[in-house]
């Protein structure tokens, strides 16, 4: 017999039901929660994995070298890298009061040259200090050819003292670890077994405990001399007698500190007493003196200025050469007027950039026009015309218009028939703006034409006739009704050719000249010429930031989402 007073059961509910007494459970037993989670999952790792070449592609061929070019822009750790000692002697000369360095600057720069000349990088180095101050990469190189001899008299009187100390071996014996030792026999004996074609590096060379603090300069320059020899001749100290440099250091060691030799025993305490005769029977090394045989500029203002000013690893100053700007002691100041030259390109970039923009609306608008309202078989050969343009080279139709340009060519010479131009008085319309806004309106032009097309063909003509039969007269109905409506694909046409015209170089090389040019041709120069590449990615870096500027006001004042290509 059922109690008719007993509540519901504990798992019904006031009708009745059974209510769910779990989570709800996909079709294989587990949470339907978590199931669709795993599906989600799955398919976002499956986008992923579709649009995961496109990404890597945009990162090697965007992302990177967008990144690389503002590194290069300010990296300047060429100076630091190749005068390391010369850069932290300098720290402590005043560079307004107009002396030469000391003598400790000049030894410095002696250490740091000798080992530039052997690896190569005096010239680049020269040419980099060159882009701040002219002349300077001339007084590397010949630096360069004579800095090699710096301690010749102290090799030579070395070796009248005692013929070992042109051995290698002695070298060895003095500074080499027993590891370095052993490491390098074993390194012998497998070249000698592998005989040609051996391509293993030698070890590192290592110094014993303790044998560099009594003579730190030519243990230092002897660790530069086993690198070198390392890196550049794949051989090792035991192999080559010292730089002349490592012997001058060795002289003012000794010169330094007459007991450094007690540090030593056996044969190398016995050869370094008796080299401190030296010490007695020659004089300090002048560098100072030595480097004005060399060129009387090496005692130059300029110079050390321009070494101190740009030691810094990281430098603003190819920024501010893209402004007409340059970096002294003294702080930023403007650059000669005849050095002036990157503000002008920069201002002439954008002003002609707009001009042909403008030019290509003028006459593409027409154009577009005649596409989206002729009938489709007469639209579709204007438009083959359109897109032939597309089937030449860019550098053949540039060309092209070089003949038509010039004083003797086709136009000037129909000009001069139809008796519109004196033929004394012929058009100069090649090698200046002229040239170069003609010729990039019309390789820019289909650019143009095939936005407003797209947007043209979207506006139906129907509008046009009931505004017309609403008693609008032709160009009312026009500008009231169809060129609003137009105006998306005018600004997507002139995105598309502002952005194409101020990166464009080849034509304003070809029929520019020297007042036709653009920002990019100077770019362009100094990657390929003048091979200032900080300075070429300072400018490029610049003109990616006045576009992104732009960018920015244009979605502003017109909006971007307001720009589309039809449909």
């Amino acid at each position: 017999m059922t109690d008719a007073t007993a509540g519901p059961r504990p798992n019904s509910d006031a009708g009745g039901k059974d209510k769910p007494s779990g989570p709800m459970l996909a079709a294989d037993g587990t949470s339907l929660k978590s199931s669709l989670a795993r599906s989600m999952r799955r398919q976002k790792i499956k986008a992923l994995l579709l649009v995961a070449p496109l990404l890597i592609f945009i990162m090697i061929t965007f992302i990177i070298p967008i990144g690389q070019m503002l590194f290069r822009s300010v990296e300047n750790q060429i100076v630091s890298d190749t005068l390391p000692r010369t850069v932290v002697a300098l720290d402590s000369w005043d560079a307004e009061s107009g002396d030469p360095p000391s003598q400790a600057v000049f030894a410095a720069m002696a250490r740091d040259m000798v080992v530039a000349t052997e690896l190569n990088n005096h010239t680049s180095l020269g040419s980099r200090l060159n882009y701040e101050t002219t002349g300077l990469s001339s007084l590397f190189r010949q630096a360069g050819r004579e800095v090699d001899d710096f301690g010749e008299d102290h090799t030579d009187a070395f070796e009248e003292i005692d013929p070992l100390w042109v051995e290698p071996a002695t070298w060895v014996t003095m500074f080499a670890s027993d590891n370095w030792v052993e490491a390098h026999a074993e390194w012998a004996e497998r070249a000698e077994a592998a005989g040609f074609g051996f391509d293993e590096l030698p070890p590192p060379f290592e110094f014993s405990e303790g044998v560099q603090e009594p003579l730190p300069r030519t243990s230092a320059m002897f660790a530069d001399f086993a690198r070198v020899l390392r890196v550049e001749d794949e051989e090792t100290p035991a192999e080559e007698e010292p730089w002349n440099i490592v012997y001058l250091s060795l002289y003012e060691d000794l010169a330094a500190d007459p007991s450094a030799p007690s540090a030593y025993d056996g044969e190398t305490r016995a050869l370094l007493e008796e080299a401190l005769a030296i010490t007695d029977t020659m004089g300090p090394f002048d560098y100072q003196a030595a480097f004005e045989e060399i060129d009387e500029d090496w005692l130059g203002y300029d110079l050390w200025s321009t070494i101190q000013t740009f030691s810094p690893s990281y430098t603003p100053g190819y920024f501010l050469a893209s402004i007409d700007r340059q970096l002294t002691p003294d702080g930023v100041e403007v650059v000669d007027d005849d050095r002036k030259i990157y503000g002008t390109l920069f201002l002439r970039t954008m002003v002609m950039s707009l001009m042909i923009t403008f030019s290509c609306i003028l006459l593409g608008y027409p154009v577009a026009w005649l596409l989206a309202n002729l009938p489709m078989r007469t639209a579709n050969v204007l438009m083959i015309l359109v897109l032939l343009p597309f089937w030449t080279s860019l550098l053949v139709r540039t060309s092209a218009w070089k003949v038509l340009l010039q004083q003797q060519g086709v136009i000037n010479d129909l000009l001069v028939w139809l008796g519109l131009v004196n033929d004394a008085s012929r058009l100069a319309l090649i090698n200046n703006q002229t040239g170069t806004i003609i010729a990039m309106t019309h390789i820019l032009l289909p650019f143009m034409i095939l936005p407003l097309y797209s947007v043209m063909k979207t506006v139906p003509p129907s509008y046009l006739r009931a505004a017309k039969s609403l008693g609008a007269t032709n160009w009312t109905a026009f500008w009231r009704v169809y060129f609003p409506q137009s105006v998306p694909g005018i600004g997507a046409g002139s995105i598309l050719v502002f952005i194409l015209s101020i990166g464009y170089y080849i034509t304003p090389e070809i029929v520019g000249g020297t007042k036709g040019v653009f920002i990019s041709n100077r770019i362009a120069y100094h990657i390929s010429s003048s091979l200032n590449w900080g300075l070429a990615a300072a400018l490029g870096s610049i003109l990616l930031a006045l576009v992104l500027v732009l960018y920015w006001l244009y979605d502003r004042i017109v909006g971007i989402d307001n720009v589309n290509l039809g449909g």
